[in-house]
């Protein structure tokens, strides 16, 4: 029998793995609610044709597509052998597979407000916890199944929106201790920047090559742009646009020069100060670096996008999102506006082990070990045990009768705080005795007490 292992980019989480988790979850949801979104789940796998074309070129090709069953039925059989056949030969066939793992919470989103625009109130702003999954090789920080954590708001252009859900992020990672640095960007500015360079088809290679820069270096990208058909004089102006600098007000500035009377080019940098603008009364706007080398290589953004940094550790973004007006219309449901933003939940989680921000403690979940001495004595134990749990104080007993050291050892091993021993004397006097292992003071307490006993 071969050796179990796990697929690669996969994990197995142990209790304090998913107890940590769970406190990112949960303090993000918080959030959530607070500021006025509800739950959404949706299905693990989505209609292929849901999700292709969706993520431009690179993000299809990162998309799981799951085998169609069958293959017990003759006829099914032979049509999937014909399929193979066609992929080797570098065509698409449903004879092979109709359905996919999703890729991204924002995408299945779409299709359940275009599926259901009719009963929903609008603006709708929900909320969604769930796994995703890519095809991606997986490297520190970048998994092939992981959690996303979405918040995303339909049915309004107002700007207000994209000012709360920066608000959202700061408040987040607030409540998580851990420091970082929201960029903006407006996907509008690109366009304007595609149009000085030749016209607005170019805009998907440029916003995909600038994606890139902090991942292979201006030379690079350089190189990607003259092979996409850019000149040197269009090279130039993207690697002046790539290098503005200075105060958000300063660049600002400059990309209003570089940019002149474009249209769009002004609407992107009239929202990016708007925005900025709002934040400067709520004092988040320390958080908020405007960085037009941001494009976020996603197709289906229209308006001003997001990327959130941890400020000092090893990591790339650790959330992301933006505005994406024509989302629904990809389901044959147009005029339904759209923003949202993202967490990656597992680059929070390695970032805040990196940086040692997760409580102390966060994994004690059982705060009482009863011992037991006995089958008369386990049975007056577990009462008074069930006592504790009404009082939602988390315990547990000891399930053997054994030796004194066995039992102190579990109580350690697994950071219990305080044990509590009743024996034959014990029982006699409705009584017991209750030690912290941290402090090593051990208290005699009657029975009557111990609900109320402050461990």
């Amino acid at each position: 029998m071969s050796k179990p292992s796990l697929p690669q980019g996969t994990r197995d989480f142990n209790a304090v793995t998913v107890q940590k988790r769970q406190y990112i979850f949960q303090t993000i949801r918080s959030v959530f609610e607070l500021y006025g979104f509800q739950p959404l789940e949706t299905p693990s796998m989505e209609n292929l044709d849901t999700l292709m074309g969706k993520y431009g070129e690179e993000g299809d090709k990162l998309i799981f597509k799951i085998l169609n069953n069958g293959l017990d039925n003759p006829q099914k059989r032979t049509q999937i052998e014909e399929g193979f056949e066609k992929v080797l030969a570098g065509k698409n066939t449903n004879a092979i597979t109709e359905r996919a793992l999703r890729y991204d919470l924002t995408i299945p989103f779409a299709r359940y407000v275009a599926m259901n625009h009719g009963q929903l109130t609008f603006p709708f702003k929900r909320y969604q916890i769930q796994p995703v999954w890519r095809a991606d090789r997986p490297q520190k920080g970048r998994y092939r199944e992981f959690y996303q954590c979405d918040a995303d708001i339909v049915g309004s252009e107002s700007l207000l929106n994209e000012v709360d859900l920066i608000a959202i992020y700061v408040t987040a990672f607030e409540k998580l201790q851990l420091p970082v640095e929201i960029k903006i960007n407006n996907r509008q500015i690109l366009l304007g920047l595609a149009q000085h360079c030749g016209g607005e088809e170019k805009l998907i290679d440029l916003t995909v090559a600038i994606d890139k820069l902090d991942k292979i270096g201006w030379e690079k990208v350089k190189e990607e742009l003259n092979t996409k058909g850019f000149t040197a004089s269009q090279q130039n102006l993207v690697e002046q646009y790539l290098h503005i600098s200075g105060s958000n007000d300063e660049k600002l500035s400059q990309l209003a020069t570089l940019l002149g009377e474009n249209e769009n080019g002004k609407k992107g940098i009239e929202e990016l100060n708007y925005v900025l603008s709002y934040h400067k009364s709520t004092g988040m706007d320390k958080h908020l670096v405007a960085d037009f080398t941001l494009a976020r290589g996603l197709n289906y953004y229209t308006g001003l996008i997001f990327e959130v940094k941890a400020l000092d550790a090893q990591m790339g973004s650790i959330g992301g999102g933006g505005r994406y007006n024509d989302l629904t219309s990809l389901f044959g449901v147009p005029n339904i506006p759209g923003v949202g933003i993202s967490f990656g939940v597992d680059r929070i989680y390695d970032v805040l082990e990196e940086k040692n921000l997760f409580p102390a403690s966060i994994d004690q979940t059982t705060q009482v070990l009863f011992f037991n001495l006995g089958e008369a004595e386990a049975k007056v134990a577990y009462q008074q045990m069930m006592l504790l749990r009404a009082k939602k104080i988390a315990c547990e007993i000891y399930p053997e009768k054994s030796k004194f050291d066995k039992q102190f050892k579990y109580a350690e091993k697994k950071g219990i705080p305080n044990i509590v021993i009743i024996g034959t004397d014990e029982v006699s006097n409705e009584t017991c005795s209750v030690k912290n292992l941290a402090t090593g003071n051990q208290t005699n307490v009657a029975f009557k007490d111990l609900p109320n006993y402050s461990f």
